[in-house]
């Protein structure tokens, strides 16, 4: 099991843990064998420090995983730019058999933006899971007291 990199009897930590409880989407950075950067918003399930994520295994996202596997995550930014979650680490391809605990928060999570469509039915499409096991973590925000900044390294 991987060292959690955030302490939740900071008050900060416990902030970012809980926008990236309930936040529905994380931007996921990868880079294509050229160099090229590469962004895009997916849905998550968090479980400190690993994000799991269900993608389609035909996309590009998928494609520069499987030659480069630093990844970024960075939540969308609230306050008006004054709560900033970002992170880095590694991403691994996956199979269900091995994400079970992350694949029951996903369903509990994401169940009411699915609607009426089983969870069984939408992972026919999104069929890969991809584990990020962030080894970087930096945030910020806006407080009474002023700003409070958090960059943490791995602990494990």
């Amino acid at each position: 099991m991987a060292t959690p990199l955030l302490d939740p009897a900071v008050p900060g930590d416990a902030h970012a843990a809980q926008r990236l409880a309930s936040e529905a989407v994380i931007w996921l950075g990868t880079v294509a064998a050229d160099g090229r950067p590469h962004t895009v918003p997916v849905w998550f399930a968090w479980d400190d420090p690993k994000v799991t994520i269900f993608s389609r295994p035909d996309t590009a996202k998928v494609g520069h995983l499987r030659t480069h596997d630093l990844v970024t995550v960075a939540l969308d930014t609230a306050g008006q730019g004054t709560d900033v979650v970002t992170g880095s680490g590694h991403a691994r391809l996956s199979e269900f058999g091995k994400v079970e605990k992350a694949l029951d928060a996903f369903g509990r999570k994401y169940a009411p933006m699915l609607g009426d469509q089983p969870l069984d039915a939408w992972l026919m499409t999104f069929s890969l899971p991809i584990v990020v096991t962030l080894d970087r973590f930096v945030a910020w925000r806006s407080t009474s007291a002023g700003l409070e900044y958090r960059s943490l390294p791995s602990r494990g």
